[in-house]
């Protein structure tokens, strides 16, 4: 069994609440921040069950930057050293 970890963000857009996992590029949505969340999980086992049957789990996982821990044999993602939220100003 794949234990794969990912983070899911939430945003509110219209009424709707969106839930992203911004390392496999899925997302859902629901009417309650616990609903989009529920939707989300179904939305990226079913996307990860697709790449398994079309035998592109690994190339998918990879691209998106995950890599196997050596100790452990289990799958990681990257963990960002720093984040900036940050202001660009055009005209």
């Amino acid at each position: 069994m794949l234990h794969l970890p990912y983070t899911s963000l939430l945003f509110d857009e219209d009424g709707q609440i969106v839930a992203v996992c911004p390392e496999l590029n899925v997302s859902s949505f629901g009417e309650t921040p616990t609903e989009a969340v529920a939707c989300l999980k179904e939305a990226i086992q079913l996307f990860l069950e697709e790449c398994q049957h079309m035998a592109t789990l690994e190339m998918v996982l990879e691209e998106a930057g995950y890599h196997r821990d050596l100790l452990t044999g289990r799958w990681v993602f990257r963990q960002p050293l720093q984040i900036h939220y940050m202001e660009a100003a055009f005209a």
